[in-house]
């Protein structure tokens, strides 16, 4: 079995809903994304073979299989193909990970996983009915913030906890961004303004200016007595990313250095009512696979589904690390609770910003996992001693 390295990882900033992004197709933001990840390393379009987009909602603007269409918008040549990839939250994370078992296994040698959502043109849920009664027959689905409260409950994960744990997502957010921390990942494309002029978006728009006062005095969104609330939810946003993945001869190929390597990756499926518990699982799993303890793992970024998901979980798994401690190394620039949850490109998006921040602390291993509906969860290990 060959290695499979990270050569580069970006992303979009996120937009907000309704933001400035929505003004943008999403084949075409992630167009713009696919663009630019190759134009910025300075090799031919063409050296990538496959393209494998992560996106959820595959209908309207995001249907026709928005992977092989987007990089045919980006100016691949037709001889680049692509697919798409539904895993719900973790779409774009097991876009990365099928790109790098394409290269593990030898069959490829340059590969970009994907994800892309714009939940602001193409509403979630829209690709989907009703429910199989032979399903509802076999499970209680309900929804995720239904989901999210029944973790409160059985974590023992109070309110007060959440809106703590939601206002220190905002603030690790604002710090990133007031230190520049997300420049080199992000990246600065043009899209359309209200005039149709078109104008550099580079900014995240969901961090909210706030105080823990205000978060207090928020009502639940899901059940009158329940703790979850809109900040302590992910927020509804829109966005592009994408990372590089490839062998070791085509980086020397290409002259390019590669900035980590993929040494694990897990999935795990759970009860799908309670459903958002699947980091727990999917994490003892690729840390067995790996060898490694949560303790070797230098930064974590456990999608913020909703605050309830990483607490349980950090009280899960945290070992000898410690429940604290382990909080202390997770989600160190804030999660989708304040940057925003676009569906299908969070999990390349919580790689990207975990890789960069790996590189700026020169931390070895780097972890990261996303919860998903009806019940499973997605989780990567990466490796930056290349």
């Amino acid at each position: 079995m060959f290695d499979a390295y990270i050569y580069d990882a970006a992303r979009t900033a996120i937009g907000k809903r309704r933001g400035t992004l929505a003004r943008i197709r999403p084949d075409d933001l992630a167009a713009k994304c696919l663009s630019a990840i190759v134009e910025r390393n300075g090799f031919y379009k063409g050296e990538v073979e496959d393209v494998i987009m992560g996106c959820v909602t595959q209908i309207g603007e995001q249907g026709y299989n928005i992977g092989r269409l987007a990089p045919l918008i980006a100016g691949f040549p037709v001889t680049t193909t692509g697919t798409t990839v539904n895993r719900m939250c973790a779409s774009s994370l097991q876009a990365i990970n099928f790109a790098a078992q394409g290269v593990m296994s030898g069959m490829h040698d340059l590969v970009i996983g994907a994800g892309v959502e714009s939940m602001t043109r193409v509403p979630m849920g829209t690709d989907g009915s009703s429910l199989s009664d032979e399903l509802l027959d076999r499970y209680d689905i309900i929804g995720q913030g239904l989901s999210a409260e029944l973790i409160a409950k059985k974590w023992d994960i109070s309110r007060e906890a959440l809106d703590d744990f939601a206002y220190e997502s905002h603030q690790r957010a604002f710090s990133a961004i007031d230190a520049g921390k997300f420049e080199n990942e992000i990246l600065k494309i043009e899209v359309p303004d209200k005039e149709g002029k078109f104008t550099r978006f580079e900014n995240d728009e969901g961090p909210r200016k706030s105080t823990r006062e205000k978060l207090s005095g928020l009502k639940p969104c899901f059940k009158d007595d329940g703790v979850i609330t809109a900040a302590s939810s992910s927020q509804i946003s829109d966005g592009a990313s994408a990372v590089l993945v490839g062998s070791e001869i085509v980086g020397q190929k290409l002259g390019i250095a590669p900035k980590a390597k993929i040494i694990g990756m897990s999935v795990a499926g759970v009860d799908p009512t309670i459903m958002l518990t699947g980091p727990i699982p999917a994490t003892q799993k690729v840390l067995a696979k790996t060898g490694l303890k949560m303790e070797d793992i230098g930064l974590f970024e456990v999608n913020e589904a909703f605050g309830s998901v990483v607490l349980a979980w950090a009280k899960d798994i945290s070992g000898p690390l410690g429940t604290e401690k382990l909080l202390e190394r997770t989600n160190v620039n804030g999660g989708a609770i304040a940057l925003g949850h676009p569906l299908g490109c969070s999990g390349a998006r919580l790689l990207t910003t975990l890789l960069w921040e790996m590189e700026k602390r020169d931390v070895r291993y780097g972890l990261v996992t996303l919860c998903i509906g009806h019940g499973m969860a997605v989780a990567t290990i990466i490796d930056r001693k290349v």
